[in-house]
Protein backbone atom coordinates (compact mmCIF):
# COMPACT_ATOMS: atom_id res chain seq x y z
CA UNK A 1 0.00 0.00 0.00
CA UNK A 2 2.57 2.99 -0.96
CA UNK A 3 0.13 5.62 -1.57
CA UNK A 4 -2.60 6.23 0.94
CA UNK A 5 -5.12 9.51 0.89
CA UNK A 6 -6.48 10.46 4.22
CA UNK A 7 -9.59 12.92 3.22
CA UNK A 8 -12.90 13.90 5.26
CA UNK A 9 -16.44 12.90 4.06
CA UNK A 10 -18.72 15.44 5.73
CA UNK A 11 -17.34 19.31 7.03
CA UNK A 12 -14.28 18.96 8.50
CA UNK A 13 -13.19 18.34 12.17
CA UNK A 14 -13.63 14.66 11.52
CA UNK A 15 -10.89 13.08 12.85
CA UNK A 16 -8.54 13.01 9.92
CA UNK A 17 -5.33 13.90 12.12
CA UNK A 18 -5.46 11.26 14.47
CA UNK A 19 -5.93 8.93 11.30
CA UNK A 20 -2.86 9.93 9.69
CA UNK A 21 -1.03 10.21 12.99
CA UNK A 22 -1.53 6.45 13.42
CA UNK A 23 -0.88 5.33 9.84
CA UNK A 24 2.37 7.48 9.92
CA UNK A 25 4.20 4.60 11.56
CA UNK A 26 4.81 2.97 8.13
CA UNK A 27 4.89 6.15 6.29
CA UNK A 28 8.06 7.43 4.03
CA UNK A 29 6.49 10.66 3.50
CA UNK A 30 3.76 12.44 5.07
CA UNK A 31 2.27 15.16 2.57
CA UNK A 32 -0.43 18.30 3.63
CA UNK A 33 -1.37 19.11 -0.32
CA UNK A 34 -4.10 22.01 0.03
CA UNK A 35 -5.41 24.74 2.75
CA UNK A 36 -3.30 26.25 5.31
CA UNK A 37 -3.97 28.05 8.55
CA UNK A 38 -7.04 27.91 8.59
CA UNK A 39 -8.17 24.43 10.41
CA UNK A 40 -6.67 22.38 13.12
CA UNK A 41 -5.98 18.69 13.17
CA UNK A 42 -5.63 17.07 16.64
CA UNK A 43 -2.94 14.57 17.64
CA UNK A 44 -2.50 12.93 21.19
CA UNK A 45 0.18 10.83 21.22
CA UNK A 46 3.76 10.18 23.32
CA UNK A 47 4.90 13.63 22.56
CA UNK A 48 1.93 15.29 23.84
CA UNK A 49 -1.26 16.89 22.54
CA UNK A 50 -0.61 19.06 19.28
CA UNK A 51 -3.40 21.15 17.03
CA UNK A 52 -1.68 20.94 14.08
CA UNK A 53 -2.69 23.72 11.36
CA UNK A 54 -0.15 23.56 8.63
CA UNK A 55 2.72 20.87 9.58
CA UNK A 56 1.50 17.04 8.15
CA UNK A 57 -0.32 14.86 10.92
CA UNK A 58 2.62 12.28 10.00
CA UNK A 59 5.55 14.71 11.46
CA UNK A 60 5.78 12.53 14.80
CA UNK A 61 7.69 9.67 13.03
CA UNK A 62 11.26 10.28 12.88
CA UNK A 63 11.55 8.35 9.91
CA UNK A 64 9.00 10.00 7.82
CA UNK A 65 9.64 13.25 5.78
CA UNK A 66 7.05 16.13 6.18
CA UNK A 67 5.94 17.74 2.85
CA UNK A 68 3.92 21.10 2.32
CA UNK A 69 2.68 20.94 -1.06
CA UNK A 70 2.58 22.76 -3.91
CA UNK A 71 -1.21 23.07 -3.34
CA UNK A 72 -1.13 25.06 0.06
CA UNK A 73 -0.86 28.34 1.32
CA UNK A 74 1.40 29.17 3.98
CA UNK A 75 1.69 31.85 6.77
CA UNK A 76 4.68 32.06 7.65
CA UNK A 77 5.21 33.34 11.29
CA UNK A 78 2.41 30.43 12.05
CA UNK A 79 4.55 27.32 10.44
CA UNK A 80 7.66 29.14 12.24
CA UNK A 81 5.66 28.99 15.72
CA UNK A 82 4.00 25.58 14.58
CA UNK A 83 7.80 23.85 14.32
CA UNK A 84 9.30 25.67 17.18
CA UNK A 85 6.30 23.61 19.60
CA UNK A 86 6.99 20.29 17.66
CA UNK A 87 10.37 20.59 18.24
CA UNK A 88 9.93 21.73 22.18
CA UNK A 89 8.45 18.68 22.25
CA UNK A 90 11.43 16.42 21.05
CA UNK A 91 10.41 15.99 17.85
CA UNK A 92 12.64 15.76 15.04
CA UNK A 93 11.57 18.18 12.19
CA UNK A 94 12.60 16.78 8.70
CA UNK A 95 10.78 19.15 6.27
CA UNK A 96 10.07 19.85 2.24
CA UNK A 97 8.31 22.75 1.33
CA UNK A 98 7.35 23.72 -1.42
CA UNK A 99 8.38 26.54 -3.95
CA UNK A 100 5.83 26.56 -5.48
CA UNK A 101 2.97 26.94 -2.37
CA UNK A 102 1.98 30.74 -1.92
CA UNK A 103 2.56 33.20 0.78
CA UNK A 104 -0.39 33.42 2.74
CA UNK A 105 0.41 37.10 4.66
CA UNK A 106 -0.81 39.72 7.39
CA UNK A 107 -2.05 41.61 4.50
CA UNK A 108 -4.44 38.79 3.52
CA UNK A 109 -5.68 38.00 7.18
CA UNK A 110 -6.73 41.76 7.07
CA UNK A 111 -8.60 41.71 3.87
CA UNK A 112 -10.53 38.67 5.04
CA UNK A 113 -11.15 40.15 8.19
CA UNK A 114 -12.41 43.27 6.44
CA UNK A 115 -14.62 41.33 4.17
CA UNK A 116 -16.42 39.22 7.02
CA UNK A 117 -17.19 42.40 8.93
CA UNK A 118 -18.40 44.14 5.69
CA UNK A 119 -20.67 41.56 4.77
CA UNK A 120 -21.66 41.24 8.71
CA UNK A 121 -24.78 39.16 8.88
CA UNK A 122 -24.26 37.59 5.84
CA UNK A 123 -20.59 36.48 6.25
CA UNK A 124 -19.19 33.24 5.33
CA UNK A 125 -17.80 32.19 8.62
CA UNK A 126 -14.33 32.79 7.85
CA UNK A 127 -11.55 31.86 10.41
CA UNK A 128 -9.79 35.22 8.93
CA UNK A 129 -6.85 33.56 8.27
CA UNK A 130 -6.38 34.99 4.89
CA UNK A 131 -6.88 32.17 3.09
CA UNK A 132 -9.37 33.00 0.54
CA UNK A 133 -7.90 36.37 -0.36
CA UNK A 134 -4.19 34.51 -0.66
CA UNK A 135 -5.87 31.64 -2.87
CA UNK A 136 -7.38 34.75 -4.84
CA UNK A 137 -4.28 36.20 -5.60
CA UNK A 138 -2.61 33.23 -6.99
CA UNK A 139 -5.85 32.79 -9.01
CA UNK A 140 -5.26 36.81 -10.33
CA UNK A 141 -1.68 35.81 -10.75
CA UNK A 142 -0.51 38.21 -8.05
CA UNK A 143 0.61 35.44 -5.36
CA UNK A 144 3.85 35.83 -3.99
CA UNK A 145 5.63 32.40 -3.91
CA UNK A 146 7.31 30.22 -0.84
CA UNK A 147 10.44 30.17 -3.28
CA UNK A 148 10.77 33.65 -4.22
CA UNK A 149 12.05 33.62 -0.47
CA UNK A 150 15.55 32.83 -2.03
CA UNK A 151 15.40 34.89 -3.88
CA UNK A 152 15.16 38.61 -2.28
CA UNK A 153 14.88 40.95 -5.05
CA UNK A 154 12.47 39.28 -6.78
CA UNK A 155 10.79 38.99 -3.75
CA UNK A 156 10.52 42.62 -3.02
CA UNK A 157 9.63 43.54 -6.41
CA UNK A 158 6.33 40.70 -6.58
CA UNK A 159 5.54 42.44 -3.26
CA UNK A 160 5.55 45.54 -5.00
CA UNK A 161 3.54 44.49 -7.70
CA UNK A 162 0.95 43.29 -5.56
CA UNK A 163 0.93 45.95 -3.80
CA UNK A 164 -0.09 48.21 -6.53
CA UNK A 165 -2.60 46.56 -7.81
CA UNK A 166 -4.21 45.63 -4.13
CA UNK A 167 -4.01 48.44 -2.07
CA UNK A 168 -6.26 51.13 -4.29
CA UNK A 169 -8.80 48.18 -4.54
CA UNK A 170 -8.54 47.59 -0.76
CA UNK A 171 -8.80 51.25 0.37
CA UNK A 172 -11.51 52.01 -2.45
CA UNK A 173 -13.57 49.17 -0.61
CA UNK A 174 -12.72 49.50 3.02
CA UNK A 175 -12.35 53.18 4.34
CA UNK A 176 -10.76 51.42 7.90
CA UNK A 177 -8.36 49.84 6.05
CA UNK A 178 -5.00 51.38 7.63
CA UNK A 179 -2.36 48.94 6.14
CA UNK A 180 0.71 50.84 5.42
CA UNK A 181 4.07 48.58 4.94
CA UNK A 182 5.93 49.06 2.12
CA UNK A 183 7.41 46.63 -0.08
CA UNK A 184 10.65 46.64 1.62
CA UNK A 185 9.64 46.41 5.02
CA UNK A 186 7.25 42.93 4.02
CA UNK A 187 10.46 41.67 2.15
CA UNK A 188 12.40 42.23 5.41
CA UNK A 189 9.76 40.43 7.69
CA UNK A 190 9.45 37.53 5.69
CA UNK A 191 13.41 36.86 5.72
CA UNK A 192 13.30 37.32 9.56
CA UNK A 193 10.36 35.20 10.21
CA UNK A 194 10.78 31.95 7.51
CA UNK A 195 15.03 31.86 8.51
CA UNK A 196 14.31 29.03 10.40
CA UNK A 197 13.06 26.81 7.66
CA UNK A 198 13.87 28.99 3.87
CA UNK A 199 16.84 26.06 4.19
CA UNK A 200 14.06 23.30 3.39
CA UNK A 201 12.20 25.21 0.32
CA UNK A 202 12.72 22.95 -2.60
CA UNK A 203 10.37 21.40 -5.62
CA UNK A 204 9.17 18.63 -3.22
CA UNK A 205 8.33 16.24 -6.69
CA UNK A 206 12.00 15.22 -6.98
CA UNK A 207 12.20 13.73 -3.54
CA UNK A 208 8.74 12.26 -4.03
CA UNK A 209 9.48 10.68 -7.12
CA UNK A 210 12.64 9.47 -5.58
CA UNK A 211 10.78 7.53 -2.73
CA UNK A 212 7.86 6.39 -5.39
CA UNK A 213 10.80 5.05 -7.45
CA UNK A 214 11.39 2.96 -4.02
CA UNK A 215 7.94 1.93 -3.81
CA UNK A 216 7.71 3.49 -0.27
CA UNK A 217 4.49 4.41 1.46
CA UNK A 218 3.43 7.74 0.82
CA UNK A 219 0.51 9.36 3.24
CA UNK A 220 -1.25 12.45 1.71
CA UNK A 221 -3.54 14.50 3.81
CA UNK A 222 -6.62 17.13 3.05
CA UNK A 223 -7.66 19.73 5.46
CA UNK A 224 -11.27 20.30 6.12
CA UNK A 225 -14.45 17.76 4.12
CA UNK A 226 -16.03 17.00 1.17
CA UNK A 227 -19.37 19.35 2.42
CA UNK A 228 -16.70 22.28 2.12
CA UNK A 229 -14.73 21.88 -1.23
CA UNK A 230 -14.96 25.10 -3.42
CA UNK A 231 -16.39 23.02 -6.35
CA UNK A 232 -18.79 20.28 -4.35
CA UNK A 233 -19.23 21.10 -1.19
CA UNK A 234 -21.81 23.85 0.20
CA UNK A 235 -21.07 26.79 -1.95
CA UNK A 236 -20.14 29.46 -0.74
CA UNK A 237 -19.96 28.40 2.42
CA UNK A 238 -16.85 26.85 1.47
CA UNK A 239 -12.83 26.75 2.39
CA UNK A 240 -10.82 27.99 -1.10
CA UNK A 241 -9.38 25.02 -2.57
CA UNK A 242 -10.15 21.23 -3.59
CA UNK A 243 -10.30 19.32 -0.50
CA UNK A 244 -11.13 15.95 -2.67
CA UNK A 245 -8.48 12.87 -3.29
CA UNK A 246 -9.11 14.04 -6.79
CA UNK A 247 -7.09 16.60 -5.83
CA UNK A 248 -3.86 15.02 -3.95
CA UNK A 249 -1.55 14.64 -6.87
CA UNK A 250 -1.43 17.68 -7.81
CA UNK A 251 -1.82 19.59 -4.83
CA UNK A 252 1.54 17.20 -3.57
CA UNK A 253 3.48 17.92 -6.18
CA UNK A 254 2.52 14.38 -7.93
CA UNK A 255 0.37 15.60 -10.69
CA UNK A 256 0.36 11.14 -11.69
CA UNK A 257 -0.63 9.75 -8.40
CA UNK A 258 -2.54 7.10 -8.44
CA UNK A 259 -3.50 6.19 -4.89
CA UNK A 260 -4.01 2.72 -3.63
CA UNK A 261 -6.13 3.34 -0.98
CA UNK A 262 -8.30 6.47 -0.41
CA UNK A 263 -9.79 6.42 3.07
CA UNK A 264 -12.33 8.69 4.05
CA UNK A 265 -12.68 9.90 7.57
CA UNK A 266 -16.13 10.25 8.98
CA UNK A 267 -16.93 10.92 12.44
CA UNK A 268 -19.65 8.79 14.20
CA UNK A 269 -22.11 11.81 14.36
CA UNK A 270 -22.28 14.84 12.20
CA UNK A 271 -20.57 18.47 13.30
CA UNK A 272 -20.22 21.73 11.64
CA UNK A 273 -18.35 25.26 12.88
CA UNK A 274 -19.09 28.19 10.76
CA UNK A 275 -21.94 29.07 8.41
CA UNK A 276 -23.52 26.43 6.16
CA UNK A 277 -26.76 23.88 6.55
CA UNK A 278 -26.75 20.96 9.24
CA UNK A 279 -30.14 19.38 8.58
CA UNK A 280 -29.66 16.89 11.19
CA UNK A 281 -28.78 19.31 13.74
CA UNK A 282 -30.08 18.03 17.73
CA UNK A 283 -32.22 20.13 19.08
CA UNK A 284 -30.72 19.88 22.24
CA UNK A 285 -26.79 19.94 21.72
CA UNK A 286 -24.63 21.66 24.66
CA UNK A 287 -24.25 19.24 26.80
CA UNK A 288 -23.24 16.73 24.03
CA UNK A 289 -20.81 19.16 22.33
CA UNK A 290 -18.99 19.29 25.82
CA UNK A 291 -18.79 15.49 26.46
CA UNK A 292 -17.36 15.05 23.12
CA UNK A 293 -14.90 18.33 22.98
CA UNK A 294 -16.66 19.55 20.21
CA UNK A 295 -14.96 23.11 19.59
CA UNK A 296 -12.56 24.86 16.35
CA UNK A 297 -9.31 24.21 16.55
CA UNK A 298 -8.65 27.69 15.57
CA UNK A 299 -11.25 30.10 16.72
CA UNK A 300 -12.52 27.92 19.74
CA UNK A 301 -15.96 28.09 18.25
CA UNK A 302 -18.87 25.50 19.58
CA UNK A 303 -19.11 23.36 16.64
CA UNK A 304 -22.78 22.59 15.91
CA UNK A 305 -23.81 18.93 16.53
CA UNK A 306 -26.00 16.47 14.89
CA UNK A 307 -26.96 13.30 14.27
CA UNK A 308 -25.11 11.13 12.20
CA UNK A 309 -26.32 12.14 8.16
CA UNK A 310 -25.77 9.20 5.99
CA UNK A 311 -27.38 11.10 2.67
CA UNK A 312 -24.74 13.78 3.26
CA UNK A 313 -21.90 11.07 4.34
CA UNK A 314 -22.75 9.07 1.36
CA UNK A 315 -22.54 11.89 -1.07
CA UNK A 316 -19.09 12.90 0.62
CA UNK A 317 -17.65 8.78 0.23
CA UNK A 318 -18.83 9.36 -3.26
CA UNK A 319 -16.93 12.46 -4.24
CA UNK A 320 -13.72 11.51 -2.54
CA UNK A 321 -14.20 7.83 -4.66
CA UNK A 322 -13.32 6.66 -1.50
CA UNK A 323 -12.22 2.73 -1.36
CA UNK A 324 -12.99 2.55 3.08
CA UNK A 325 -13.81 4.69 5.81
CA UNK A 326 -12.55 5.43 9.06
CA UNK A 327 -15.43 6.52 11.75
CA UNK A 328 -14.27 8.59 14.64
CA UNK A 329 -15.27 9.00 18.31
CA UNK A 330 -17.58 6.33 18.68
CA UNK A 331 -16.63 6.32 22.13
CA UNK A 332 -18.74 9.51 22.38
CA UNK A 333 -21.72 7.92 21.87
CA UNK A 334 -21.64 5.68 24.82
CA UNK A 335 -24.54 6.27 27.07
CA UNK A 336 -26.44 8.38 24.66
CA UNK A 337 -30.23 7.41 24.37
CA UNK A 338 -31.67 8.56 21.80
CA UNK A 339 -29.37 7.34 18.67
CA UNK A 340 -30.65 7.76 15.23
CA UNK A 341 -29.44 8.17 11.98
CA UNK A 342 -30.48 9.97 9.07
CA UNK A 343 -31.51 7.67 5.83
CA UNK A 344 -32.91 10.08 3.61
CA UNK A 345 -34.37 13.78 3.49
CA UNK A 346 -37.99 14.78 2.90
CA UNK A 347 -39.05 18.39 1.42
CA UNK A 348 -37.96 20.20 -2.27
CA UNK A 349 -35.37 19.10 -4.02
CA UNK A 350 -34.61 15.89 -2.24
CA UNK A 351 -33.43 14.25 -5.94
CA UNK A 352 -30.28 16.14 -5.84
CA UNK A 353 -29.83 16.50 -1.80
CA UNK A 354 -25.90 17.43 -2.21
CA UNK A 355 -25.41 19.92 0.79
CA UNK A 356 -28.97 22.12 -0.41
CA UNK A 357 -29.18 25.60 -0.58
CA UNK A 358 -32.66 26.26 -2.02
CA UNK A 359 -35.19 24.61 0.32
CA UNK A 360 -35.69 23.66 3.80
CA UNK A 361 -35.25 19.64 4.35
CA UNK A 362 -36.29 17.70 7.17
CA UNK A 363 -34.29 14.22 8.22
CA UNK A 364 -35.86 10.84 7.83
CA UNK A 365 -34.57 9.12 10.93
CA UNK A 366 -33.68 5.19 11.58
CA UNK A 367 -33.52 5.05 15.36
CA UNK A 368 -30.57 2.84 16.59
CA UNK A 369 -30.16 1.35 19.91
CA UNK A 370 -28.03 2.51 22.03
CA UNK A 371 -25.37 1.73 24.80
CA UNK A 372 -23.67 2.45 28.47
CA UNK A 373 -20.34 0.92 28.55
CA UNK A 374 -17.53 2.79 27.95
CA UNK A 375 -15.72 1.54 25.01
CA UNK A 376 -12.10 3.62 25.44
CA UNK A 377 -10.46 0.25 25.88
CA UNK A 378 -12.00 -2.19 23.31
CA UNK A 379 -9.23 -3.22 20.74
CA UNK A 380 -11.20 -5.43 18.62
CA UNK A 381 -14.40 -5.28 16.96
CA UNK A 382 -15.80 -8.39 18.60
CA UNK A 383 -14.93 -6.81 22.07
CA UNK A 384 -17.87 -3.81 21.81
CA UNK A 385 -21.31 -3.94 22.54
CA UNK A 386 -23.43 -5.60 20.34
CA UNK A 387 -25.40 -2.27 19.81
CA UNK A 388 -21.71 -0.22 19.42
CA UNK A 389 -21.35 -3.44 16.52
CA UNK A 390 -24.89 -2.54 14.90
CA UNK A 391 -24.67 0.94 14.53
CA UNK A 392 -21.17 0.58 12.75
CA UNK A 393 -22.45 -1.75 10.72
CA UNK A 394 -25.48 -0.71 9.68
CA UNK A 395 -23.26 2.95 8.73
CA UNK A 396 -20.62 0.43 6.75
CA UNK A 397 -24.21 -0.72 4.97
CA UNK A 398 -25.50 2.32 3.87
CA UNK A 399 -22.37 3.99 2.52
CA UNK A 400 -21.32 1.13 0.15
CA UNK A 401 -17.59 0.99 1.39
CA UNK A 402 -16.44 -0.52 4.53
CA UNK A 403 -15.64 0.75 7.59
CA UNK A 404 -12.10 -0.46 7.64
CA UNK A 405 -11.12 1.54 11.40
CA UNK A 406 -13.17 2.67 14.10
CA UNK A 407 -11.66 5.35 16.48
CA UNK A 408 -12.73 4.88 20.37
CA UNK A 409 -10.84 7.85 21.40
CA UNK A 410 -8.04 10.37 20.56
CA UNK A 411 -5.08 8.17 21.91
CA UNK A 412 -3.03 6.60 19.15
CA UNK A 413 -3.90 3.16 20.42
CA UNK A 414 -7.32 3.41 20.64
CA UNK A 415 -8.23 2.16 17.23
CA UNK A 416 -9.74 -1.00 16.32
CA UNK A 417 -8.89 -2.44 12.79
CA UNK A 418 -11.48 -4.18 10.85
CA UNK A 419 -10.23 -7.12 8.67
Amino acid sequence: MPSIVVVGANWGDEGKGRIVDFLAGEAAASIRFQGGNNAGHTVVNDHGTFKLHQLPSGIFNPSCIAVLGPGMVISPAALSEEILEVQAAGVEVKLCISDRATLCLPLHALEDTLEEQRLGDAAYGSTRQGIAPAYGDRVMKKGILVGWLNQPEVLQERIQFMLDWKMPQLKALYPSCDFSQTASEMTEWLLEVTEAWRPFICNVTQPLKALQDKDANLLFEAQLGAGRDLVYGEYPYTTSSNVTAAYAGIGSGLPALRPERIIAVAKSFSSSVGTGTLVTAMEEQDNFRESANEYGAVTGRPRDMGYFDAVATRNGVELQAATEIALTKIDCLSGMQDLKICIAYSGEHTENPIWPQTAALSPVYENMQGWNEDITGCRNFADLPQAAQDYVIRIEQLMGVPVSMVSVGPERDQMIIRA
